[in-house]
Formats: structure tokens, C-alpha cells, sequence
């Protein structure tokens, strides 16, 4: 027998809830990349000022048009393409250094393309690798013992945080990298006992990767004394802490930034944070905690209400990338961690950034909508006894049955004397007969008349001994 297919519950309202608060954030970067960019390219150029918000326009809608087909059918897709999509990211990953496809941007190899249209893979091995740890966790079927049971996916977060670390040079895409692995690797179930030995060996690795290279010496550096260099190393997280300062509670109003006019290096990327804050002061950084707060809650509710293992991990990746990336860069304007080059989810300027993170959307957005999961087959527990559809239970309490009328008890029959029944006989048979019916039931009443007075006399002579045992 064919076996039936079900659909998950549509979370209709986590699926508007996310939709919406994607949008906001989208237009409000739109004001924000044009605010913290236009400036710059006035004085330098003296063009008008929209370069940056057009490229912003334009990635974006290539984001929701890839965000509009993920929605439909993201989840079926990517489990397909899962090692494909793997094994593209890791070669993309290492032609970053190929000369003619590599491109070179402020001494880090991390991007491909040519001209002004580029496109930085490590934003897409993110979401394969987590793609990937989720479709290995979902079809494991014996329990995690020992680190060895995890030495594929292991291998697969090493080696991608390996190529981004060391090949590309970008630490903060690694620490997004590692922080949704874990997040991944939480919801399928890894025992707390290994995060000792991973986050030994993940610091020791990391102390090393900071040691390969000076500058990440010299931002170190400046993070821990923040005014040993205020014109080197520490100068931008400097100026990004002044813009803030500067901007107080309710900031100095939309546009009339100051820092952002070549004061503050890389205003509409990195640091577009320090620009909202002196722009709209405290309440407008507020604004946007409490948006990326909204999407954490609501992509977990999404895993959390979900049908089947694999939608729910591949729920908190998505969530995961989102939420680490937005607090990494929260961090770093606002002095909490060291100088790392990670942009803002939804707000920064970056095409590939963008374009990416709303395609993953798409994919949490269907994993809403529902998507078709196997039923369990006839026999065995859970399955309907029919491959008709089931009409929906209605929700609330039963209503009450009324209750049954009583019957009337059945009326206990006489006792009447055993009497046999009257044969037709002649005029002189019935008169006889008669006279024995009659003798009969005098009888029977004597009988009754002798039994009730035996009662009473028996009644009688006890009362009496109970008297004279008081009276004694």
C-alpha cells in the first residue's frame, strides 16, 4: 500500500511575524546604508549620493526574488543539494586566492569576481555547513558516545573554519561559522561532556590563528588598551564609540551624522551601527536589539513547532548565523570584543551579505509554511487506519451530553398461590374444581398468619432478655 503524506501546521503567525520584521529591517537599512554613505561620496566625488543605496536596492531585490522561491520549496532543495552545495562552497572557498578570479580588498583575499560585481563564498559556506550538520544529525540513529561518532562533521567545521580563517583571513566570519555549529550541534543532541575537549582545542586554535598574523596582534592590543594607539589600529572602534557618544539617548536626527563624513572608516559597512547610534542615540540601537530579538524568538518557535528532526535543526542554523552575526557586530562597535570585519544583518552595505541571509530566510519561511513530511505506514504506531484525509478536530472543550431520562422502575410482580389454571370442563367439574382453589388459598393464608406471629413472638422474648440483661 502507497504510503500516505501529511503536512506540518502551517505557523501562520511566526511566518508573517518573520516576514515583517525582515522587511523593517531591510527598509531601515535602505535609509541607513544611504545616510551613512551619501556624505562621503558628495565631498569626494561630488556625485549625488546614491551609489551605495542603488547596489543595495538592486542585491536586495535579487534577495527577495531568491527569498519568494525559497519559501515555496527551499527545504526540499537544499537536502538534495546538500554535499553539492558543500563541496561548491569549500573550492569557492579556496579560489579566493587564484589569481584572475580572486580579488584582493584591503589585504584579505576574500572575494571572486571581476570589476565592480563581486561575490564573497564564505557568506554561502555559513549556511552549507549548517545545512550539512543538520541532514547528518537528523539521520543519525545511534546515539553520540565518544567525540568519534562526530569526526565527520568535525572534520567539515575544521576544514571550513580553516579555509576562512587562514586562507581568507576573515576571523570574524570564522567565529559566525563556529557559533552556529554549535548552535546545530546543541539541538541534535551532542552530550555537554565534549564541549570541554572542542573548546580547548577551538581556543588553542584560535590563540594560533591570532599569533600567525600581527595585525590581529596589534587589534588585540588596542581592544585591551583602547588608547595605546588611537591613530593605528584602534583608530576606527575609537571613532565608532565617539559617533555613539556623541549621539547621547535620542541621537543628533536622521542625516545630521558627523563621523560619517571620512571621520568614520567604513560607515556604511561595518560600522553602520555607530551611525545609527549618533544619528538616533540610544533608542534607535535599542530598536534594532529588540528586531533581531523578535527574530530569535521566532525563528525557535518556528524549530520548536516544526515537523520532523531535520526542519527543526536546519530552523536554529538559519537562526543561529543570524543572531551571532548581529550580536558579533553589536560587540564590536560597541568595544565588547576586538575589531573584527563582520557586517550587519539586513543594515549593512553588502550584496552578497544580503542576498544570501534573505535566501535563508526564504528557507525558514517555508519551513513555516509546512513542509510535506512521510506519514507512518499502515500498522504501526501513529498511523490511521485510512488514507482518507482526517477533518480537524475542533479546538476548545467537548460539549457536555445531556444527560439520559431515567426509566420508571419495572413494578415487582404479585406473589400469588400456585394455582393451576382451570380446565373447561362440565357445570359440576367447575364447581368442584372451584371449591379446591378456594381451600387452596386459605390455606396458603393460614400458612402466612402462623409465620408472622412465630416473628412476633421471637421479637418479643428478645426485647425481654435484652431488659433483664440491662436491668442485671
Amino acid at each position: 500500500m502507497k504510503r500516505a503524506t501529511a503536512r506540518a501546521p502551517e505557523l501562520k503567525r511566526e511566518y508573517e511575524r518573520l516576514l515583517g520584521l525582515v522587511l523593517a529591517l531591510c527598509v531601515l537599512g535602505a535609509i541607513w546604508v544611504y545616510s551613512a554613505s551619501s556624505s562621503e561620496q558628495i565631498l569626494k566625488n561630488g556625485s549625488n549620493g546614491t551609489t551605495f543605496l542603488f547596489r543595495y536596492a538592486m542585491f536586495g531585490a535579487l534577495g527577495f526574488v531568491v527569498l519568494a522561491l525559497a519559501s515555496r520549496g527551499g527545504v526540499a532543495v537544499i537536502k538534495k543539494l546538500t554535499y553539492p552545495m558543500l563541496v561548491v562552497s569549500i573550492v569557492l572557498c579556496m579560489a579566493v586566492v587564484l589569481p584572475g578570479i580572486g580579488v584582493r580588498v584591503n589585504g584579505a583575499n576574500r572575494w571572486l569576481g571581476a570589476g565592480s560585481f563581486t561575490f564573497q563564498p564564505s557568506e554561502l559556506a555559513k549556511f552549507a555547513l549548517v545545512a550539512f550538520l543538520a541532514l547528518r544529525l537528523s539521520t543519525r540513529r545511534t546515539p553520540m558516545r565518544t567525540l568519534g561518532d562526530l569526526r565527520i562533521e568535525l572534520l567539515a567545521i575544521a576544514v571550513l573554519v580553516a579555509l576562512v580563517a587562514v586562507v581568507q583571513r576573515d576571523l570574524g566570519t570564522t567565529i559566525v561559522i563556529i557559533g552556529a555549529a554549535v548552535c546545530v550541534l546543541i539541538m541534535g543532541g551532542m552530550p555537554g561532556r565534549f564541549f570541554l575537549p572542542i573548546g580547548a582545542a577551538g581556543g588553542f586554535l584560535l590563540a594560533v590563528m591570532v599569533a600567525m598574523h600581527p595585525y590581529r596582534i596589534a587589534r588585540l592590543a588596542s581592544f585591551l588598551a583602547p588608547g595605546s594607539d588611537s591613530a593605528g589600529t584602534g583608530y576606527q572602534a575609537l571613532q565608532g564609540q565617539l559617533a555613539i557618544g556623541t549621539g547621547g539617548l535620542t541621537g543628533t536626527g536622521l542625516g545630521n551624522s558627523v563621523q560619517k563624513a571620512d571621520w568614520l572608516p567604513e560607515a556604511h559597512t561595518d560600522f553602520i551601527l555607530a551611525v545609527v547610534g549618533e544619528e538616533l542615540g540610544a533608542i534607535g540601537i535599542i530598536m534594532l536589539l529588540v528586531l533581531y530579538g523578535l527574530i530569535a524568538y521566532t525563528g525557535l518557535k518556528i524549530a520548536d513547532k516544526t515537523e520532523g528532526q531535520y526542519q527543526k535543526l536546519l530552523a536554529v542554523g538559519i537562526t543561529g548565523v543570524i543572531i551571532t552575526q548581529a550580536m558579533l557586530n553589536v560587540w564590536v562597535v560597541l568595544g565588547i570584543f576586538p575589531l573584527t570585519g563582520v557586517p550587519l544583518p539586513f543594515i549593512s552595505y553588502g550584496g552578497t551579505s544580503l542576498a544570501v541571509l534573505l535566501g535563508a530566510v526564504g528557507v525558514l519561511l517555508n519551513i513555516a509554511r509546512g513542509t510535506p513530511v512521510v506519514a507512518p505506514a499502515p500498522g504501526m504506531l501513529g498511523a490511521e487506519r485510512s488514507d482518507d484525509p482526517q477533518p480537524p478536530r475542533p479546538r476548545g472543550r467537548a460539549p457536555k451530553r445531556a444527560p439520559a431520562p431515567r426509566r420508571a422502575p419495572a413494578p415487582r410482580p404479585r406473589r400469588t398461590p400456585n394455582v393451576r389454571p382451570v380446565p373447561s370442563l362440565g357445570l359440576a367439574s367447575a364447581r368442584v374444581e372451584a371449591e379446591r382453589v378456594v381451600r387452596a388459598s386459605r390455606s396458603v393464608g393460614d400458612d402466612e398468619d402462623v409465620r408472622d406471629r412465630s416473628r412476633r413472638d421471637r421479637g418479643a422474648r428478645g426485647a425481654g432478655a435484652g431488659g433483664r440483661r440491662r436491668a442485671s
